[in-house]
Order: structure tokens, then sequence, then C-alpha cells
């Protein structure tokens, strides 16, 4: 079974790559974002350092695996026919998707993207677990252990932590290299360093790529959550804290029983609260539609929200502004950047029918497009103040 295609809106997809397509679709893109809001506050040169991760290691065969893709390590004097071989794939199909011949000779650690998938690593493939890598909030701690605990001595449980031997870790961006791009734009474009670009994909010391090569944008650090468990309970034969009894400085007030002849009268019962119903939204935006939030705001993972609606619901601006952007991802769906006043813009992925193009002016809930087709179907939509992507709850409460 695969997952929703929501894993595939990314950290980087719909961040900085973005801003500089609202300023120049169809054309070289301003990797500066000089004049990307009409002046120059912004400028990019010093792109941050970012605390990257190690790329995961591959299993036996070379694959590492994500719940929205693989992907396929070459080893030295591997041609696209032999590694096609080791990992069951089609090499023909293989040489389509990114662009190379199959006798083509690859360079040991060079990235090779799968068009389909291939079986799961797992403990046969010398992988640690069964299955994709997942962020360790997402690892079952229990599955792990299997019946470890049961068989443990019964002593305090403290605390539990992933085994160090469990690859976890966030889905990198799966960029696929334009013409014209070099690793020091798509570096910057990502706001992370050509060395640990050149680190994940095994790029030679002059950093060559070529156009249609797939490149896995580096993740930041994750820290692996340590599962607390509280250590309250006695120990047993402890006994327990004997209670503080009330205090007899105050006697109780003599109560004076009903006689037997009167009734006594039923207890009379509140009017349940009834909650109000929350006002009409004044909000400086308003919702593109109307549905589900399925995932939140998560600086550096998430950049925005999705919400989950059928498909072909209407997706409408939030705010009046103007068209700076239609573009679309690496799948072709389309994606729409609308620029606002105080140098705020909107983005709507995942998206189809769209009814306006760039450079119009948008009123605020005018219909601009509708929910692409997808399980579950939904659509992304991120608030960047500038150049930032912020929580768009508090533009839209």
């Amino acid at each position: 079974m695969t997952r929703p295609r929501i894993a595939r809106w990314r950290t980087a997809l719909l961040g900085t790559s973005l801003l500089a397509l609202a300023a120049c679709e169809g054309q070289p893109l301003d990797f500066d974002m000089r004049g990307l809001l009409g002046d120059n506050r912004f400028d990019t040169a010093q792109a941050a350092q970012n605390a990257t991760a190690k790329r995961p290691e591959p299993d036996d065969r070379g694959i590492i695996s994500y719940p929205g893709y693989q992907v396929a390590v070459a080893r030295r004097n591997d041609t696209l026919s032999t590694l096609a071989a080791r990992i069951g794939a089609d090499a023909a199909a293989l040489g389509r998707f990114n662009g190379i011949k199959v006798d083509d000779p690859l360079r040991a650690g060079e990235i090779i993207a799968l068009p389909g998938r291939v079986a799961e690593p797992s403990p046969a493939t010398g992988a640690a677990i069964t299955g994709p890598i997942r962020p360790a909030s997402e690892i079952d701690v229990s599955a792990i252990a299997g019946n470890a605990i049961d068989n443990a001595a019964p002593t305090p449980v403290t605390s539990q932590e992933l085994p160090d031997d469990v690859q976890t870790g966030f889905e990198p961006v799966r960029h696929k290299v334009a013409r014209g791009e070099t690793a020091f734009t798509i570096a910057r474009l990502y706001n992370v360093t050509v060395r640990a670009l050149a680190d994940w994909n095994s790029l030679d010391r002059d950093f060559t790529i070529r156009e249609g090569q797939f490149l896995l944008i580096p993740t930041a650090q994750e820290a692996a959550p340590v599962r607390t468990v509280a250590n309250d309970t006695p120990e047993p034969g402890s006994g327990s804290p004997t209670p503080t009894p009330p205090s007899a400085a105050t006697p109780l007030p003599d109560e004076v029983p009903p006689a037997a002849s009167e009734p006594v009268a039923a207890p009379v019962q509140e009017a349940p609260v009834v909650q109000a119903a929350a006002p009409a939204a004044t909000g400086r935006m308003v919702f593109p539609v109307q549905g589900t939030i399925i995932r939140e705001y998560a600086k550096g993972r998430n950049e925005g929200i999705d919400i989950s609606v059928p498909a072909g619901t209407a997706v409408k601006a939030a705010d009046a502004g103007t068209v700076a952007a239609i573009t679309s991802d690496a799948d072709q769906v389309p994606i729409i950047v609308v620029k606002h006043p105080d140098n705020l813009l909107t983005v709507y992925a995942n998206v189809s029918d769209i009814s306006v193009k760039k450079g119009d002016s948008v009123g605020r809930g005018q219909t601009i497009a509708r929910v692409n087709a997808g399980d579950p179907a939904y659509v992304h939509f991120e608030v960047r103040e500038g150049f930032e992507s912020v929580d768009p709850m508090p533009y839209l409460r």
C-alpha cells in the first residue's frame, strides 16, 4: 500500500524555490532573490549553514527507502544494467527516468531514482528494520523491541530510547536538475551547503551534475525522542503513604434531618451550559477551503498546512493580491503563488483547473483553482512573511 502523497510537500519543495519562481517564472532564476518583492531587501548571498544529517546508509542492495519514494546507491564499477539487476528493476525504465543510458558507467555512491518501488529493505537485505525510513516519532519502539520487555527483570523503567542501529529521518526533497542549474544554485535554492549536497549525492570534486539527474536535498539533524515513563509507583512491599486526616479543630455544623413525613426535595438540576458558536472569522485572511487540517505547520518539516477536502473543491484566494507565479512541482502538479501587501506571499499547492494567470489581480475569497484528485485529496497552503514561512493559523483566525 502506498502512503498518501502528503509527504511530498516537504520543507523546501514549496520553500525558497517558490519564492524564486514567483519572481522569474520562465526566466533564469534570480537565486539572490533581489527584486522579488519590488525592492532589494532580500539577499541570500550568505545562505544559512544548516546542521544537516548524514545520508542514511542503504541496505545490501543499495536501496534507501522513504514513504514517498525509493532511490538506489550505485557501487564502484556499476552501470545502470548491473544496478538494475541487483535491485530487481527494469534497466530501460531506470534509464528513461534518470536520463541516462543503460550501459553508462555510474560513479560510486551516485543516486539513482526509482520510478516505482522494489521490495522494501528488511533484515534479510541488511536493514535494521523492515520498511521505509521514518521520523523517530513515528517508530514504534515496542515493535522494534519485540518481546524483550516481557523477558526483562521487574525493575522500574525510567526511559526508553530508540536502538542505535535503527535508521530514522525525515524524507528529503528529491530534486530533478533542470537545464542551467548548478550544484551551487541548487544548494542556495534549498538553503543548504554545497558540501552537504555533494556528500549526500557523492558528487565529484567539481560538483558536476547533469540535466535530468535526481539529487537528494540534505535534511536537518533529527533528535530521537526519549519516551519517559513516570516512576511514581512505590516499590512492592513498601506500602502506601498514609493520607493526612482532615483537621478536627473546627467541629462539623449540626445538621437537622427532615421529619420522616416530610418529602425530601429533589436536587435542582442546572441547565447544561451550551457553548456559543464561534464568531465569524475576523483574521487577516480566509481559509482557501473549508475542510479538515490533516497536517499542521511545522517549521523545517511542513512549511504550511494541508487541508483535506473532496477533489474538485474550489480553492479561494486567502486575501486580495496579485498572482506572482504559476508553476508546478516535479510531478507537474500546479502551484500558485499570490503576492499581498506588506511583503506577504500565499502559496497554494496540489491544485488543478487554474482559473487565473500570472499578473492577474485576485480578490479575497475569489476562486483561483480546484483541489487536485488524490488519496487523500487536499490543498497545501502556506503563508510567507518575505523570505520566511510562518504558521498560517494566526492569519486565518
